[in-house]
């Protein structure tokens, strides 16, 4: 409720009316009938009644709209002559600048702006008033027994003069100063709120004054104090026994006398001209001087201005046309400084003398802030249209006009203008997301504009004002939808003009599709990757789904009817043309894993089957292609390595050349990506086909280089280009290995596994694949063994120069080796340079050489005759192989060890071996294989021998001890033996002092028990020697011819306990071990069946060696095994 200042209430409601439409007030009819007021409106219609007639209506509405422009210059100039309050912001503005500003904003000449100056002050002058709303207050005194207050306020405006006056004229110093200063007509009085210190008035009263410098704004917080019964005080007394001290002190006072809670005091000159704070409470003395505060709302507003200014409009429509004119002129002046950058949307704010201006006259006006935001919003929308102001300051206004909805409720006439504006807004911003291609292109500047945009429309239909000033149902989500659709449809339609053919050629009829095509796939691609978040979150539109779905429907049907047009009609030319057509609807196509509604068959799903015809040209093209770049390639390929260095680069430029361009059909697999499966597998026998006739013909026109090149070079440089074709056809081979992955065979069998069985799958593609590589690998192993076979010859040169008799004694085996080293060390450093691993290691080149390398020494070896140069000459060799074997093997860099050993090399070994031994390693080697082949013997077959053997190492005393023999062979006619045992210590040239020992002969004895000691002083090292033994022989005696031969055993020396290694006492003796008991099975010899017999018999220069020989032949002579061969 408002009280104005004769005694009418006004609610808060009709503050919200524009002011010059408010009625029923005294002081508005009475200003109406002054002289001045009459006047000034005879002077308006006498010039109404000048104006023609038949004026031209353009002209009639530019003056229309210059009167306008000078009724709201009147209203301006009245307010800055006029103003009231500093102003809100904190920059201050003198009158000329606030003029100079108007000026410029209406574009007023300087004489003309000094004769409506002139007009404005000679009208009459509107009456100064502060209106004052009391709101609440907090934390008083409470001043009755109770402990709380009934407080109510005092308001009034004091002059200076007035109040001294009063304080000179009162006898003595009063609390009340608003009671006694002026009359009770100019003192404005709250209602009284009961029992309380936390009063809510929300009162407002308009009070008038002369002159803010002399004047002040006064309020009292007074207690209301009522006559109470005595049992009323009882009471309180009883329930409350503060109240008592309470009552003691209302004793003491008049009758009816009201208390003081405190004062607030402004003066007008010191307040802006809208006010809104909570002032502190003032005491008339210190007693308690924590008198709580006042909430107030203060504004300076006019009474009885000048009708004559605006023609009679409305507070509400002058400050919508000031704001619009204000706003336009700031646009102007911006546009102006950015020029040179662009047009920057404006963000909203004003200059500070145009918000100084608005403010002073919405202030005066009494306009309320619902509808100074509604004018924001009528202005601004209407500015948007144009674009030039910046959405986010609708948003601004969309939030405060919601905000006071629910505050407050506006009149009739401007609740129809805000409908009417909203509903036109939200046409105009349908009618731009319709065209949002245009306007909004997918950009950072221009992306986040649309967004606003669309959250504005959504603002608008979610406000409470849109909701009940609009009738009709309105769904947002459905008008963008359809915004969109028809927006597609005529976005698609004017590309489709733009791209019309301009005659009737069949290629050019396509490429018009195409280029429109790729229109389409463009648009796509900014629905899918900008404007489809935009639309998601703020409208909850899936733009991309509905753009999609629209241009599927229209592109299918423009690509039917072109392909329609191409029947029969095929050639190269125009399938070339065809082939960016198909890869943009397929790059199209794709884009649907992306809708998130799927419901009926999209129109491009089949779309590859109008390129049937096509697909042939562009398999021809591909593949002729290729084989003209590998062609020319090949002829300007000078078969030399790339690049070398730290990362060379083996193979030559045209293998490159090779792989790039069969890239592209591997490329042109993926590309098509051909959706039928049992098409597609006929495709990929195709291209691998291609794949493997451009391989072939490499191989062939490649081989014609080399021969070209060939011809006049010397055999190194030849072999050099050898080596490169060799590094290319290996390239090339891994290659092919890589084919398989690179077209995703994997794939196509999964596709296909419904359509082609799994024989015919793998009989198809891998034997192609197969067929090529075996060419490949023939073409390699055939250049391979070129290189190898000079490399072969050369070994075998040196290894026969190496190995000539002549040469044997002239050289060390070191020195007739080197040359053969070096030659091999130079040529495979540099294979290895020059060759890719995969041909140098192993198996390809190493390998060969290896096997051929083995097979010339064992040829020369195996020549060579059983002489007495044979052991030098083997040793010779056999370090040749040693050093070969480092060679290839590299130090693990080369060929394995295991692949190295192969049979052949160790038959060359161990015949190197065995022929490089001196006649003593050869005896020794003969009499371990003997001990090992006594070792292995099984059975009795000539009998046995028993012996007790052991070593003391405390004297060197090896003991024998012949036991006895059994189941020997009856050698005499009586069928008996005269049997007796002779021991031998073996080899003669470690044991040259021991001599033979024989026990004593046992006649007619086939069992004899013979229990004989025999000692031999050897050392340990002795028994321990290479091939030390005990040989015994048990013979049979004859008189009259020589012994007959029984049997003999070998014993080594190293397994009789004692000779063995072990620990012995601190002082290094060792106990003398037990005997052991050993029982020998008798062996005979076969004859001419040793080849160290053999080695040895060939060394007839060594007397030693012929001994040996001799003896052991004599014992194959007597052997029983020669006997029954």
């Amino acid at each position: 409720m408002m009280t104005s200042q004769d005694g009418f209430s006004r609610t808060e409601d009709d503050l919200l009316q524009p002011p010059d439409q408010t009625h029923g007030s005294t002081w508005n009819r009475q200003r109406q009938s002054s002289p001045a007021r009459k006047l000034g409106m005879t002077r308006k219609e006498k010039d109404t009644r000048d104006f023609k007639e038949n004026e031209n209506p353009e002209e009639k509405e530019k003056r229309h709209k210059e009167q306008e422009l000078k009724s709201l210059y009147k209203e301006l100039l009245y307010t800055i002559t006029h103003k009231l309050g500093k102003p809100l912001s904190a920059e201050v503005f003198t009158d000329n600048q606030l003029h100079q500003y108007i000026r410029e904003a209406f574009s007023m000449a300087v004489d003309e702006h000094q004769s409506l100056t002139e007009r404005v002050q000679n009208t009459e002058p509107p009456i100064y008033c502060l209106m004052a709303t009391v709101k609440e207050a907090k934390g008083i005194l409470g001043k009755d027994v109770s402990g709380f207050s009934d407080p109510y306020c005092l308001l009034t405006i004091l002059e200076d003069e007035k109040e001294s006056k009063t304080r000179r004229s009162r006898p003595k110093p009063r609390k009340a100063v608003v009671k006694d200063a002026v009359s009770d007509e100019k003192v404005y009085t709250t209602d009284t709120k009961k029992q309380t210190l936390n009063p809510i008035w929300n009162q407002t009263f308009v009070l008038e004054f002369e002159d803010t410098a002399v004047a002040s704004f006064h309020i009292e917080m007074w207690d209301k104090d009522e006559e109470l019964s005595l049992a009323q005080k009882l009471e309180e007394i009883r329930t409350n026994f503060h109240g008592l001290r309470r009552m003691i002190k209302d004793a003491k006072k008049e009758k009816g006398q009201d208390d003081y809670l405190g004062n607030i005091v402004l003066r007008l000159e010191d307040l802006h001209c809208t006010e809104d704070n909570w002032y502190v409470l003032e005491p008339r003395t210190e007693t308690y001087p924590d008198r709580g505060q006042c909430h107030l709302q203060l504004k300076f507003i006019h009474k009885e201005r000048d009708g004559t200014l605006s023609a009679g409009r409305s507070a509400y429509v002058n400050y919508c046309g000031i704001l619009l004119q204000f706003v336009q002129s700031h646009i102007s002046k911006q546009q102006v400084i950015h020029l040179p950058q662009g047009s920057v949307p404006w963000k909203g704010e004003l200059c500070g003398e145009g918000q100084t201006l608005l403010d002073l006259y919405a202030t005066q006006c009494n306009l309320s802030p619902f509808l100074q935001d509604l004018a924001k919003w009528m202005a601004y929308s209407k500015l948007y249209q144009s674009l030039e102001v910046d959405s986010s300051v609708l948003l601004q206004q969309l939030t405060s006009i919601e905000y006071h909805w629910h505050q407050q409720d506006l009149p009739y006439q401007q609740k129809q203008e805000l409908g009417d504006s909203l509903r036109g807004f939200l046409q105009y911003g349908l009618c731009l997301v319709a065209k949002y291609r245009d306007i909004f292109p997918p950009t950072q500047d221009a992306t986040p504009r649309l967004h606003r945009l669309l959250r504005i429309l959504s603002q608008v239909c979610k406000t409470q004002a849109f909701q009940k000033l609009n009738a009709a149902q309105f769904d947002l989500h459905d008008e963008v939808n359809e915004a969109v659709h028809s927006g597609t449809q005529e976005w698609f339609a004017i590309k489709k003009g733009q791209h019309q053919p301009m005659t009737k050629d069949l290629t050019e009829t396509v490429s018009a599709l195409s280029r429109l095509i790729g229109e389409v796939q463009q648009d796509i691609k900014h629905n899918k990757d900008s404007w489809n978040r935009v639309f998601v979150s703020a409208v909850q539109v899936d733009v991309f789904t509905v753009v999609y779905q629209k241009l599927d429907f229209l592109l299918a049907g423009e690509v039917r009817h072109t392909l329609s047009l191409l029947e029969g009609e095929m050639e190269q030319n125009l399938a070339n043309s065809l082939f960016p057509l198909y890869l943009s609807l397929q790059v199209i196509h794709k884009d649907k894993a992306f809708l998130q509604k799927r419901g009926k068959l999209l129109e491009l799903t089949n779309f590859h089957e109008g390129f049937r015809e096509a697909l042939p040209y562009w398999l021809n093209k591909a593949f002729s292609t290729t084989q003209d770049r590998v062609e020319r390639a090949v002829q300007v390929d000078q078969l030399q390595p790339l690049q070398s260095g730290p990362v060379p680069i083996k193979h030559s430029s045209s293998a490159v050349d090779l792989v790039t361009c069969v890239q592209p059909i591997c490329q042109l697999w993926e590309q098509l990506s051909w959706p039928d499966p049992e098409e597609a597998f006929m495709l990929m026998v195709k291209l691998t086909e291609d794949v493997c006739k451009i391989v072939m013909n490499y191989c062939r026109i490649l081989k014609e280089r080399v021969r070209e090149l060939s011809e006049n070079s010397d055999p190194g440089r030849a072999v050099n280009m050898l080596c490169v074709v060799v590094n290319d056809l290996e390239h090339l081979r891994s290659v092919l290995i890589r084919l398989p992955q690179q077209l995703n065979w994997a794939g196509l069998r999964e596709r296909t596994l419904h359509v082609i069985g799994d024989p015919q799958f793998h009989n198809v593609l891998p034997s192609q694949l197969l067929h090529a590589q075996g060419v490949l690998n023939k073409e390699i192993h055939s250049a391979l063994e070129t290189v190898g076979r000079k490399l072969n010859s050369d070994i075998a040169m040196y290894v026969r120069s190496m190995s000539t008799r002549c040469r044997i004694p002239s050289k060390s085996t070191e020195e007739a080796v080197v040359p053969l080293i070096k030659y091999l060390e130079r040529e495979l450093q540099y294979m290895n340079e020059n060759l890719v691993q995969e041909n140098f290691n192993r198996y390809s080149l190493l390998t060969p050489l290896w096997t051929n390398s083995i097979r010339t020494l064992y040829q020369v070896a195996t020549q060579q005759k059983q002489e007495d140069g044979l052991m030098v000459f083997c040793q010779r060799l056999q370090f040749t192989l040693q050093c070969l074997e480092q060679c290839f093997h590299a130090e693990g860099n080369g060929m394995p060890l295991d692949t190295l050993h192969v049979d052949s090399y160790k038959i060359l070994k161990a015949h190197l071996t065995h022929n490089s031994l001196n006649c003593q390693q050869l005896i020794e080697k003969f009499l371990d294989r003997k001990v090992w082949e006594q070792k292995v013997y099984s059975g009795e077959k000539y009998g046995a021998v028993t012996l007790l053997a052991s070593y003391r190492r405390s004297d060197h005393r090896l003991r024998v001890e012949v036991l006895n023999a059994a189941n020997l062979l009856p050698m005499d006619s009586n069928g008996s033996s005269d049997p007796f045992v002779q021991l031998r210590l073996e080899p003669g040239h470690v044991f040259s002092e021991v001599e033979l020992r024989t026990t004593q002969i046992k006649n007619c004895d086939l069992n004899p028990l013979f229990d004989e000691a025999f000692e031999f002083l050897v050392s340990v090292e002795q028994c321990q020697a290479a091939g030390a033994c005990l040989v015994v022989t048990v013979l049979d005696y004859d008189t009259l011819t020589t012994d007959d031969f029984e049997g003999e055993a070998f014993l080594a020396l190293k397994a009789v306990p004692g000779v063995g290694g072990g620990s012995g006492d601190r002082q290094g003796h060792q106990p003398d071990p037990s005997p052991a008991q050993i029982r020998l099975p008798l062996m005979h010899p076969k004859p001419n069946d040793d080849s160290i017999l053999k080695l040895l018999e060939s060394r007839r220069g060594e007397r030693e060696a012929q001994l040996f020989v001799k003896k052991r032949r004599q014992r194959e002579k007597q052997s029983q095994e020669g006997k029954q061969q």
